[in-house]
């Protein structure tokens, strides 16, 4: 899947980026004050602050490919389904779902009241377009494989096949049919994703950068809408008057912004100027957290993601697979998670969440194994004919959670392995766009389950030239038995043939897993109903102020 770039981390503790810093005016968060601004007859304005950390990477559902862009667009576009409270997919822009006896053919009716912010109606040929344009390889999607599910989907964007011949098929404005390549249990769930949102045709083909700033041309169909951007700052969302389903929307304005400090947005919602500080929309600073356990105010959820680091195996000294076992068997992972990020978070001992696989464990290596690491590491330089590993740098984006592990990493390696390791760190533009070109040797990345399954963490090592592979790895065993996952409808049999391939990728270790995720945060007690989904979507459709 692509590069969720989990990016991810933009929700989590121990993650994101930030950019700039403001000040705001509030009432004390935590009371039953009435904010600035209320009736002042003792109810709630319903307008909620959060802050997002960073610049979203693209407010195009076919382009954004990490958590701060995806918790976005959850707000302001619909997909044909919608996961709802519970995380199950139900009807959204689809009001009524038709399956074929074979499951390969789903047939859409889209609700005839959906309608886009200009007051265009959704149609059949909005998915059609937004679907095709993503598998066109000029427009550098970044998460084209996300459908590779529908029929000719993956040879259309690999230049194998015609678009043309892709399934997916307009019967008529409010009729879209989708023809999949192979059964997949979960496709309802990959339609409430970001990449599978409509696009209005019509704006889009007139002007290509609709999706750049707030205006005219930045329209959308979900239950808000998008009325200021102002860029590296600050994103206005305000309820969308044309959503189908407007009356269930009770929030009237969403200010989003951009704090690039996480002590600065704690102290902010300290001081009642935010509502909600923390994952899955930003961070918390990881000082803070034994002091908001012990206050009782923070709230911590398990979450289906991985926190890692992955190697460039294009880079000689990490084109060994025992090199990168050493160095993923020396790191404490039980250390980092109780003395570093202090969030709950669970050591992870392989690349996919247990909970992923229906499993409680999930345990394919040893934690802080240093001495197979040592002899891993002997073995390896002498396959490579090296004497001695070279100064390894280790890269990671802006933020004090991601700074305090690769610390903590560089000593483990130091003193474990008697490597020298460099510190880079980069602004999250930046460090994507080097970390996608491999210009790196050793890069933090985080990947969160785009749906709960394993094939969503294991599917993005597949090829090398994918989209998320930035490790460059690639191995044949491995991708034979992801496809035959594809074809095997046996629950039991998939999940085994899964769990066979991730045998391999922990054995030639293109990335190190070193912790599962959690999302923490503290809230305004008197904000309710906002969803927290276990992949780290976030949403505000029904969150209220009492």
């Amino acid at each position: 899947m692509k590069k969720r770039l989990s990016i991810l981390f933009s929700m989590l503790l121990v993650m994101s980026l930030f950019l700039a810093a403001c000040g705001f005016g509030g009432s004390d968060s935590g009371s039953s004050k009435d904010k600035e601004g209320g009736s002042g007859d003792g109810s709630k304005e319903q307008a909620l602050r959060v802050n997002i950390n960073t610049e979203p990477f693209s407010l195009n559902p076919g382009l954004a490919n990490d958590s701060v862009s995806g918790n976005v667009l959850r707000q302001t576009f619909e997909g044909l389904t919608r996961l709802d409270k519970d995380g199950k997919p139900t009807e959204a822009m689809a009001e009524s779902i038709d399956v074929s006896e074979d499951k390969l053919t789903y047939t859409f009716k889209i609700r005839e009241d959906a309608k886009w912010t200009n007051g265009d109606p959704v149609t059949a040929q909005d998915f059609e377009y937004a679907w095709k344009w993503v598998l066109d390889a000029k427009n550098e999607s970044q998460y084209a494989e996300m459908l590779y599910y529908v029929k000719g989907g993956e040879a259309a964007h690999k230049g194998q096949g015609s678009i043309d011949d892709v399934g997916i098929k307009v019967v008529d404005d409010k009729t879209l049919e989708v023809t999949l390549d192979h059964v997949t249990p979960y496709f309802l769930e990959l339609t409430a994703f970001y990449t599978y949102f409509p696009v209005n045709k019509k704006v889009a083909e007139a002007n290509d950068k609709w999706y750049t700033d707030a205006g005219e041309n930045y329209v959308s169909n979900g239950p808000f809408k998008m009325t200021e951007w102002k860029h590296n700052d600050e994103i206005v969302l305000e309820a969308n008057d044309t959503y189908w389903d407007k009356d269930t929307v009770k929030l009237e304005k969403i200010n989003m912004y951009m704090i690039n400090d996480p002590n600065t947005g704690l102290s902010m919602f300290d001081k009642g100027e935010l509502d909600w500080a923390g994952s899955p929309l930003g961070t918390l600073p990881t000082d803070a957290i034994p002091q908001l356990k012990e206050k009782g105010n923070l709230n911590i959820e398990v979450k289906t993601g991985t926190y890692m680091y992955k190697f460039n195996t294009q880079e000689k000294a990490l084109s060994n697979a025992k090199v990168r076992k050493a160095l993923t068997y020396a790191i404490d992972r039980k250390a980092i998670v109780e003395n570093v990020t202090k969030a709950e978070q669970v050591p992870a001992l392989a690349m996919v969440p247990p909970q992923a696989y229906g499993d409680e464990k999930n345990e394919l290596f040893k934690d802080a194994d240093v001495k197979e690491a040592k002899k891993l590491l002997d073995e390896g330089l002498k396959e490579l004919g090296m004497s001695e590993l070279p100064a390894i740098k280790v890269s990671y984006n802006t933020d004090e959670g991601h700074q305090k592990i690769a610390q903590a990493i560089q000593d483990m390696w130091s003193k474990n392995l008697g490597i020298k390791v460099e510190l880079n760190n980069q602004e999250w533009n930046v460090y994507i766009d080097e970390l996608q070109k491999g210009n790196y040797q050793v890069g933090r990345m985080g990947w969160i389950g785009d749906f709960n399954d394993p094939i969503t963490f294991l599917e993005m090592f597949k090829d090398k030239d994918g989209g998320n592979n930035d490790t460059f790895w690639e191995n044949a065993e491995y991708k034979k038995l992801i496809d035959a996952s594809r074809g095997e409808t046996d629950v039991e049999k998939r999940l085994d043939i899964l769990k066979q391939a991730e045998k391999i990728l922990m054995d030639e270790m293109p990335a190190a897993p070193i912790y599962y995720y959690t999302d923490s945060w503290v809230q305004d007690e008197s904000l309710k109903d906002v969803v927290v989904l276990s992949t780290g979507d976030i949403q505000l459709k029904w969150a209220h102020f009492e």
